[in-house]
């Protein structure tokens, strides 16, 4: 093996690791069982806050941020290894002391309340030594970019009067700067930790409970039934269950190793390029973060952030994903015809009816978590039910599975719902009774070997949860650095009106500046983290220059996501390039074009809102998104080189042009666009005819 290919491997791994370390790590002996239990211990705290909430919320961040550290210092080695199989000593030694760190706002919370704004030494000591694991966690996860990006921020803290060129402000000495960072909510206990111990984190346990239930089957097999015999169904299948998918494990690159797993080989075995097969599943995988209901956890780090209900991030969120979903199938189909391309036979493709019935109770939890969240209850309540009533379904089909008579197996599910009623008069909260049942059903599971293999299931489920919110979650505690540091100096307000200046007052170009701010940051940042970064820097600028406030969110949202479609690193092509064997430069190229609409689709909701239903009437959005509709249907054929037959590169040129006179907000483009799509329409309708009537 060629040290080259040893270099990507080792890149793909790191890969892997940051985005979903219970796929590839697993300790034996002593150290396997001791990480399970911790995660099992961790997920558990997690549960019980949220149920019961017994703590005050710094606690929670506290004790959060304080598991986190123990998980990564015992999942991840101080330099990349090709394989860990034990845990050190040393990392034993530091994850335990980060742990008990983690403890020190709930063991001294009455002393810290009343000695806030005064620490004495000892606070300051643990503080530096709790800022420190921080960053040494991240490192370990996710390299040096982002730890030196946040670090950066403060000796700009303590040496600020010192500086020259206008950055320059009055300077704070350390205790004030270790104050904000350990001992205030605005630190590394900020806002994104805040949402990573409330909503994140439930929300990765809810989509492992998902995936070891077997929705990744499901979502295949249904996909398979709907379209896997149309022209180009494999690559098809790819984007709808690879964006299905998308919305219940919040990873795109993790996505991509499992779906892809399956969608990437279907797709070469039909006839599509490698490339292209991982390109296609590389772009559904992370569109999975921008697909509502449920969409990645920067979403809801952004409700949080700019003070609005989840459910309205996701209603915004609904055209431009249905978009983006929109283009990448309208490109496999147009690959699938210049290629000519065919469908599996219909008889491979399973029934997709057939498959919901089967597996029915398992859109039941997906479909209460998404009634919840947008019935105006919290993020919180909402995951807690979702677990629970994942839980219970798990558990409730185990026992179902043992009685005989169909007339059993209801008289079960209605005893189940007596005995929930009986519980809920007795004056039970809702959240409290839905554990009462779990706990309930786990004991007929205990008395036969079936239902002890389910519990087993559940059991690894709380795991996986926990060793997949590492990432996340760390990077959320570090990103808190940067935040505190930039609130403190005021430095958050002085980026926006620089970002002003540089675009000399223009939109276009304080939008391009902030589209490559998100992409060059989101090579070496996962997508919380890019986001959280952006949206202090340059959301700013743009609520400044008139865009709505959620519209400047999702823009910096958007490229964030983006970032890891776009080369060098796209990190989402580097994972499918390890399944499909193809150079990941050419799969994030790919990529990148059939994704189209994730860098446009943002440009055209800043000049005309309605796109995010934040500004017209229904005709304004009917409007826009038809206009959408149609540039993203030229583009298509521009990259691809197809539309109803094959197309010159004057041809391409062409569509292309039309293409993006839709998306330029000035007057007469937009009559001008449609005037040249319909040029382009009736030759193509002319070529048809021509190849049709021609002889063979």
């Amino acid at each position: 093996m060629s040290a080259k290919t040893s270099d990507a491997d080792a890149q793909i791994r790191q890969a892997i690791d940051r985005e979903n370390p219970s796929t590839v790590i697993a300790f034996e002996g002593f150290d396997g069982k001791a990480v399970f239990l911790i995660a099992v211990a961790f997920s558990t705290f997690q549960l019980w806050t949220a149920t019961f909430n017994p703590l005050s919320s710094m606690v929670v961040r506290s004790v959060h941020v304080g598991f986190l550290l123990l998980m990564t210092y015992a999942l991840f080695g101080f330099r990349p290894e090709a394989e860990r199989k034990r845990v050190p000593w040393y990392d034993w030694l530091l994850g335990l002391t980060a742990f008990a760190i983690g403890l020190y706002q709930y063991v001294f919370e009455v002393d810290l309340i009343q000695r806030a704004g005064d620490p004495n030494t000892t606070d300051l000591v643990v503080g530096t030594i709790a800022v420190a694991l921080v960053f040494e966690g991240a490192r370990r996860i996710m390299g040096l970019a982002l730890p030196i990006m946040c670090g950066v921020f403060i000796p700009y803290a303590l040496f600020g009067r010192y500086l020259p060129f206008g950055l320059g402000h009055r300077g704070y000495d350390l205790d004030q700067v270790i104050d904000n960072l350990f001992l205030s909510t605005e630190g590394i206990y900020g806002t994104p930790t805040f949402v990573s111990a409330s909503y994140i984190f439930l929300f990765i346990l809810f989509g492992a409970f998902l995936e070891r239930a077997g929705m990744i089957k499901l979502f295949n097999d249904v996909s398979l039934g709907l379209v896997g015999h149309a022209k180009g169904g494999p690559a098809k299948v790819a984007v709808i269950s690879s964006g299905l998918m998308g919305m219940i494990n919040g990873s795109g690159v993790a996505n991509v190793l499992t779906t892809g797993q399956f969608t990437i080989p279907l797709m070469m075995r039909f006839g599509y390029r490698p490339a292209f097969a991982g390109a296609v599943e590389a772009t559904a995988s992370m569109g999975g973060q921008l697909m509502p209901p449920v969409m990645g956890a920067a979403a809801f780090i952004m409700a949080e952030t700019i003070g609005v209900p989840y459910s309205e991030v996701a209603v915004a969120a609904a055209i431009p994903a249905f978009l983006y979903f929109g283009s990448a199938f309208w490109m496999v189909h147009l690959e699938a015809g210049m290629q000519n391309l065919v469908g599996l036979p219909r008889d491979q493709c399973p029934n997709a009816a057939k498959a919901v019935i089967e597996g029915w109770y398992l859109i039941l939890p997906l479909a209460a978590l998404v009634y919840l969240l947008f019935s105006g209850f919290t993020p919180l309540f909402a995951g807690v039910m979702g677990i629970a009533a994942t839980a219970a379904l798990i558990l409730g089909m185990r026992v179902v599975t043992t009685i005989g008579p169909m007339g059993l197996r209801v008289a079960f599910w209605v005893v189940v719902g007596l005995v929930a009623a009986g519980l809920w008069r007795l004056g039970l909260r809702t959240e409290h009774l839905a554990f009462t049942m779990v706990v309930l059903l786990i004991i007929p599971c205990l008395l036969f070997r079936g239902g002890r293999e389910t519990l087993s299931l559940v059991v690894r489920s709380v795991a996986d949860g926990a060793k997949n919110a590492v990432g996340v979650g760390v990077a959320c505690a570090l990103v808190g650095v940067l935040i505190g540091m930039m609130t403190l100096t005021g430095l958050a307000s002085s980026f926006a009106s620089t970002i002003v200046d540089w675009s000399g007052g223009n939109l276009l170009a304080a939008l391009v500046l902030t589209m490559i701010a998100c992409i060059v940051l989101g090579t070496g940042l996962p997508t919380t983290a890019n986001y959280i970064i952006t949206a202090s820097i340059a959301a700013p600028a743009l609520l400044t220059m008139g865009v709505p406030l959620i519209v400047s969110h999702m823009f910096v949202f958007y490229f964030g996501i983006m970032a890891d479609l776009t080369p060098p690193v796209a990190l989402a092509a580097l994972a499918a390039s390890s399944i499909c064997k193809a150079d990941h430069m050419d799969i994030g190229w790919i990529a990148t074009r059939i994704a189209m609409a994730g860098y446009v689709v943002p440009f055209m909701a800043v000049y005309d809102p309605a796109l995010m239903l934040q500004s017209g009437d229904w005709f304004d959005v009917a409007y826009i998104f038809f206009k959408a509709c149609v540039a993203i249907g030229l583009w298509g054929a521009a990259t691809i080189g197809f539309f109803w037959t094959p197309l010159s590169w004057a041809a391409r040129a062409y569509a292309a042009a039309a293409s993006f006179l839709f998306v330029v907000a000035v007057p007469m483009t937009d009559e001008a666009a449609f005037v040249m799509t319909g040029l382009f329409m009736l030759w193509q309708h002319r070529q048809r005819r021509a190849l049709a009537t021609a002889p063979a």
